[in-house]
């Protein structure tokens, strides 16, 4: 655990100022909230760590929910967005499978962060998104926008092709930067109520990855794909028919699935609730979950970046720091295009 902290630190210190766009130098900022709201950080970690000891899945739901965000539109909140017409990004198809939990975390700080008379109405919830996702570099406003044709996400059968492109689109996102947020990827198709019952057993493990970080100036976003599980239906296709699968992995899938064709589940690499580079060893022993995992390895162009990332952790870690500080930054809002949400469910 120590040196998974120096590794984010020593990444994320040395990066920050590389990665920042130079247009958004003047808004984006560690210290934007200092003077407004100085107590800020300490207000949602609070906030957070409640929302977990009532559910522990509500650290990585909100995480998921972060992805989410950012991917569409931009990271301005605009997947919390309510419309009475039914038009909203939560209620697009890719998005039904959002743990409630993770909106509620997002809810429950912006409620703690306004029962500041200092803060009340001046911190954006997309701001609020992004800390409790630990990324801390501020100064987003939020969206007025949210509709369903707007949500476009990776799904479980991308090729390498069809995986570059969406994230070179997302963000002029690299292939190295799209394997080190492969985690991020999972987490769309995952089902994490399955996982409670061991997050339970490392909430303090998650805790330390998710808000404990110090946050003096760093631009991190711990967490991923190491954490998360699948159901059925997203690589039920794939057993007996993918050459590129373990056919023992595929015999034990293949037992899971049939036992519970409607619940059954299957976790994305061996260790769940331990943020490593476990699932790119899986990778090359034909162990990967969904197709857009296995791909990665089985395709030649990628596969050199898998077998760095087995052989060296923290050269994992440290990608994935500058990977998820580059996603918090697209489509960030200013104040001519956004605004701060009063109640994040809807545009003021």
């Amino acid at each position: 655990m120590a040196s998974f902290r120096l590794a984010l630190f020593v990444a994320a210190a040395t990066m920050c100022a590389a990665l920042m766009p130079q247009s958004a130098v003047a808004q984006l900022r560690p210290y934007y909230y200092a003077n407004i709201c100085p107590n800020l950080e300490l207000i949602i970690r609070s906030s957070v760590k409640q929302s977990m000891a009532q559910s522990p899945i509500s650290a990585p739901a909100a995480l998921r929910l972060f992805f989410h965000d950012c991917a569409v539109q931009g990271c301005d909140a605009s997947i919390m967005i309510v419309n009475s017409n039914g038009d909203d990004e939560w209620r697009n198809p890719d998005n039904q499978s959002l743990k409630p939990e993770g909106f509620q975390v997002i809810l429950n700080a912006k409620a703690a962060v306004d029962s500041d008379p200092q803060c009340k109405y001046k911190v954006s919830c997309a701001d609020i998104m992004a800390i409790a996702a630990r990324e801390s570099v501020l100064g987003r406003y939020d969206g007025r926008v949210s509709t369903k044709a707007s949500v476009v996400l990776p799904h479980a059968n991308f090729t390498l092709d069809q995986l570059n492109a969406y994230f070179s689109s997302l963000g002029g996102f690299t292939q190295s930067e799209m394997i080190a947020l492969s985690g991020k990827r999972a987490f769309d198709d995952s089902s994490l109520a399955s996982l409670s019952l061991r997050f339970q057993r490392t909430s303090d493990h998650l805790l330390l990855l998710l808000l404990l970080l110090p946050a003096a100036g760093l631009c991190v976003n711990p967490g991923g794909h190491t954490l998360g599980a699948a159901d059925c239906p997203f690589f039920q296709y794939r057993i007996g028919t993918d050459p590129t699968m373990d056919p023992n992995f595929a015999a034990q899938l293949k037992s899971t699935c049939s036992s519970n064709p409607t619940s059954g589940f299957a976790f994305l690499d061996p260790s769940p609730v331990t943020f490593d580079n476990a699932y790119f060893k899986n990778l090359q022993g034909g162990k990967g979950l969904l197709g857009s995992d296995q791909v990665l390895y089985s395709d030649w162009r990628s596969r050199g970046t898998v077998d760095h990332y087995a052989t060296y952790q923290n050269a994992f870690f440290g990608d994935f720091v500058a990977a998820m500080t580059k996603l918090g930054r697209v489509g960030v809002k200013t104040a001519a295009t956004g605004e701060i949400r009063r109640d994040c469910r809807f545009p003021n």
